[in-house]
C-alpha cells in the first residue's frame, strides 16, 4: 500500500497540461532585472554599482546574513542601475538592472553536458560552494540550502528526503526536470548526503508521475543508499513536515524543525542545483518554469534565467489568453495573483498559472455552518475555522494557543469549505500578526 502522511489532505483535479513537455530554453531578455531578496531571511547586498560589466555567473549581491543567500547576474552586459522594481507581491524592493549585451559566461563555469560523478571534496567544502552559489529551496520556501546543512548543536542528521512529490496542481517543472536530469539529481542527493554525513537518501515521489518513478528506480540502482519511493497522491504532501510523515512515519513537534525528526529535506530541483553548483561550478541563476493554464495555448516548461520579466514566458507559451482573470505566480492552491505581468522571475518561481474569469471569481461568503470540514483537511490538526474568528475580531492570545503559528498556508481549508470562507486569508494575515508578537516578546 503506498504511503501518505496521517493527518488531513485533498485530492484536488490535478490538471498536469504541461506534463510530457521537453525542456525549452528561453532567450534573455533585453534587460533583467534581479532582486535583492529572493530568498528567505536577510536581503542580499549588491556588490557592484552602475557601469560595472558583468558575465554570466557573476556575483552580484553578497549574502546579508546567515540566513540569507548570495545572488549572481544571469546574463551578460553592464548595470543600468540599482533602483526598486515590483516583487510578486506587489511591493518594491531593491533590484539591480542589467543591460543585456551578447552572453559572455564567467570561465570558471564547466558548460559541457559531461556527467560529472567524482568528488573528492569535503563535507564543509560542498557546504561552501552551495553557500557561494546562492542555491535556495526551490519548491518555492526559498530557504538558504547551506543553512539547513548545517545542523544546530545537538541535532543530527539520519536522512535526506528529496521532496519529488510536486503535489501542487499543474506545476510540472519538477516532473519534467526529473525526466531529462535524472542522473544529475542522483549525483546532487550523493552530494547533500556527504555534506550532512548520512548513507541513506529517499525520493519521494508521488504515484501520478510513473515515468519519473520507473526512469529514477533504474537509474538509482547505481547509487548506493539511495530509495526512489513512490506516494499516495495527496496535497500537500509536498510540506516538509507532511513528507517526513510519509517517508520515515515521525512526527515534527509544533516550532520544531524537520532536523529534529532526524530529516533533512530538500527539493528535487535542489539537488539538481547542487549537482551543477559543485560539480560544474555554477551559481543559482537559471531555473525550470511551468507556464500552464485551461486557456493557455501551449502549457510548456521553461528554462529561464532570473531577473526575465514573466509577460515574456507567456508570449513564448501562446500569448495572455483574452479570457484570463488572474495570472498567478505558482500553482493554484498556494501561489498568489501577481499585480504585473512584469515582475521578474526569482529563484523562487516555480509556475505561472493563468486561470479564466470564470476560474478567477470568488463566490459568496456565506454563514460558518460547522461542519468541520476545514478540520478534517488540515494536514496540521487545526482548527482553521476559528483562528479565522480569531483574526476577524483580534484575539490573538487565542489564535497563539490554537497554533495559528503552525499554519503551512496550503489553502485545504478554504478549498474545502461549503461556505466559501476565505478562511486562508484571514489566517495568513492573523499568522502574520502572531508570529510578530512572538518575535517581539522573545527580543
Amino acid at each position: 500500500m503506498l504511503r501518505t502522511f496521517r493527518i488531513g489532505g485533498i485530492h484536488p483535479p490535478e490538471n498536469k497540461l504541461s506534463a510530457g513537455k521537453k525542456i525549452t530554453a528561453l532567450a534573455a531578455p533585453k534587460q533583467v532585472i534581479i532582486p535583492l531578496s529572493q530568498h528567505i531571511g536577510a536581503p542580499a547586498q549588491a556588490v557592484v554599482k552602475k557601469g560595472d560589466p558583468v558575465k554570466v555567473g557573476t556575483l552580484v549581491a553578497k549574502a546579508g546574513g546567515f540566513v540569507s543567500a548570495n545572488i549572481h547576474s544571469s546574463v551578460s552586459g553592464k548595470v543600468n542601475k540599482i533602483d526598486h522594481a515590483l516583487d510578486s507581491s506587489g511591493y518594491k524592493r531593491p533590484a539591480i538592472y542589467i543591460d543585456v549585451e551578447g552572453d559572455e559566461w564567467e570561465e570558471t563555469i564547466d558548460r559541457s553536458d559531461a556527467l560529472v560523478k567524482d568528488c573528492t571534496l569535503s563535507s564543509k567544502e560542498i557546504v561552501d560552494k552551495i553557500a557561494a552559489a546562492g542555491i535556495v529551496g526551490l519548491g518555492g520556501a526559498t530557504f538558504p540550502t547551506q543553512v539547513k546543512l548545517m545542523p544546530p548543536p545537538g541535532s543530527k542528521a539520519e536522512i535526506i528526503i528529496i521532496n519529488a512529490v510536486e503535489c501542487e496542481p499543474y506545476l510540472t517543472s519538477d516532473h519534467s526536470l526529473m525526466m531529462e536530469k535524472g542522473e544529475q539529481i542522483l549525483v546532487g542527493v550523493t552530494l547533500l548526503m556527504k555534506a550532512v554525513n548520512v548513507n541513506k537518501a529517499v525520493i519521494g515521489i508521488e504515484n501520478n508521475k510513473p515515468d519519473a518513478i520507473a526512469h529514477l528506480t533504474k537509474l538509482a540502482a547505481a547509487y548506493p543508499g539511495i530509495e526512489i519511493m513512490p506516494l499516495k497522491v495527496q496535497y500537500p504532501q509536498g510540506g516538509e513536515k507532511q513528507l517526513i510523515d510519509a517517508v520515515i512515519r515521525r512526527q515534527v513537534k509544533s516550532g520544531a524543525l524537520p532536523i529534529s525528526a532526524g530529516a533533512v529535506v530538500q527539493n528535487v530541483g535542489t539537488a539538481y542545483a547542487v549537482y551543477e553548483a559543485v560539480q560544474k561550478n555554477k551559481p543559482l541563476f537559471e531555473r525550470v518554469v511551468t507556464v500552464t493554464g485551461k486557456a493557455v495555448a501551449n502549457p510548456s516548461n521553461f528554462l529561464v534565467r532570473m531577473g526575465t520579466p514573466i509577460n515574456m514566458l507567456i508570449e513564448a507559451a501562446g500569448g495572455i489568453p483574452e479570457n484570463t482573470g488572474k495570472i498567478i505566480g505558482g500553482g493554484p492552491m498556494m501561489g498568489k495573483a501577481l499585480v504585473s505581468a512584469e515582475v521578474p522571475v526569482t529563484k523562487g518561481s516555480s509556475g505561472v498559472l493563468l486561470l479564466t474569469k470564470e476560474e478567477s471569481v470568488r463566490k459568496p461568503m456565506q454563514d460558518c455552518i460547522r461542519c468541520a470540514k476545514c478540520v478534517n483537511v488540515c494536514p496540521m490538526g487545526l482548527n482553521p475555522a476559528f483562528l479565522m474568528k480569531f483574526t476577524v475580531y483580534k484575539d490573538w492570545e487565542k489564535a497563539e494557543a490554537g497554533y495559528i503559528q503552525d499554519c503551512i498556508e496550503c489553502g485545504s481549508c478554504s478549498y474545502t469549505c461549503p461556505a466559501n470562507r476565505p478562511l486562508l486569508d484571514q489566517i495568513r494575515l492573523g499568522k502574520g500578526k502572531v508570529m510578530g508578537i512572538i518575535r517581539a516578546r522573545k527580543s
